[in-house]
């Protein structure tokens, strides 16, 4: 865990958490178009912008594992950040999409 409430994880160990059954989200902080030009399967779309109205409605559970990825990295460190002090206990940021490995769909 660092100084801003989450942890920075792998994407090696993101891809092992999904692979199995758990009780977790994939949260996507990108814009609808990138969501919409493709995503990591079961992601939700939170984008950072709005970040704390749909976290509100799509993220009900603060104790729930939150999985947090962007394009590059960049606004996945920020959304955790942000979800961190909105209250949410177990996040984990795997950086961007750019360097996702195992498949997106649309």
């Amino acid at each position: 865990m660092n100084n801003n409430g989450f942890e920075i994880i792998s994407q090696e160990t993101a891809k092992e958490i999904m692979s199995k059954p758990g009780d977790y989200v994939i949260v996507d902080v990108r814009n609808a178009d990138e969501y919409a030009d493709g995503h990591i399967a079961n992601a939700v779309l939170v984008p950072l912008p709005d970040l704390e109205q749909a976290a509100k409605e799509k993220l009900p559970d603060k104790e729930q594992l939150l999985l947090v990825y962007c394009r590059s990295g960049h606004r996945s460190k920020l959304a955790a950040a942000r979800l961190a002090e909105l209250g949410y206990k177990n996040i984990k940021e795997f950086g961007g999409i750019i360097d996702w490995q195992w498949g997106i769909v649309k």
